[in-house]
């Protein structure tokens, strides 16, 4: 089974007001597990950087400019993600940037359908609780120190392992449910003769004189 752990920056919160996405991280799950295959640039919005987020991720409208247009890129990004489920925290705002996007070019938009939202996991299994990514890192235990500044990247790496722990973390493969119940019937059984049951002479006559010290013992009383 794969998924993508996908994340993204923009110059702010709303497409419809102009801002565009600046850095898409991705990151390949085969069963559940991370594998080395990521998918990360960075884009050049073809605008100014506003100060409120550049304060969040720290990426200069300058630093941009020697980047490709999000035209340049998203062939490639397409290819990657394929059709497979799309993991992000707070699908709703990722998903209308991707397909903002998508729709400045002409492209078919992204179903929600394909993403799994894991705010929505976590307010499901954590109610009331924080269900920021820092805040699922505490809960975890996973170390998120080298967040300073938000990265699509990292953040899609951290993700990933807050994605596992919420679906039953590292030990769910060894569980019945993850192989459809099927059960393992190839396994070599070593077969062993039966043992005898029978008393010996010796256990008999012990078993007698053991009955002897007993007043009125159940085994000598008859029907």
């Amino acid at each position: 089974m794969r998924e993508i752990v996908l994340d993204t920056e923009t110059t702010g919160f709303e497409p419809g007001e102009g801002h565009r996405i600046v850095e898409i991280g991705c990151i390949e799950l085969i069963n559940h597990i991370p594998t080395e295959n990521v998918f990360h640039r960075y884009v050049n919005p073809e605008r100014d950087m506003p100060e409120a987020a550049f304060k969040v991720h720290g990426l200069s409208a300058e630093f941009l400019k020697g980047h490709n247009v999000i035209s340049e890129e998203i062939d490639e990004f397409l290819e990657f993600i394929g059709e497979d489920k799309l993991v992000i925290h707070n699908a709703s705002f990722d998903m209308k940037f991707l397909n903002a996007e998508l729709g400045l070019l002409g492209r078919p938009a992204l179903p929600m359908t394909r993403s799994i939202d894991t705010v929505t996991m976590a307010r499901q299994k954590f109610p009331g609780a924080q269900a920021n990514l820092d805040a699922l890192c505490r809960r975890f235990g996973i170390d998120n120190s080298a967040r300073t500044k938000h990265g699509a990247l990292l953040d899609a790496e951290l993700l990933a392992e807050v994605y596992l722990e919420l679906i039953g973390g590292r030990q769910r493969g060894l569980s019945l449910e993850d192989s459809g119940g099927a059960m393992i019937s190839n396994v070599a059984k070593e077969v062993r003769a039966p043992r005898p049951h029978e008393a010996s002479d010796a256990e008999r006559a012990a078993h007698a004189a053991f009955l002897d010290k007993i007043k009125d013992p159940l085994w000598r009383q008859t029907s």
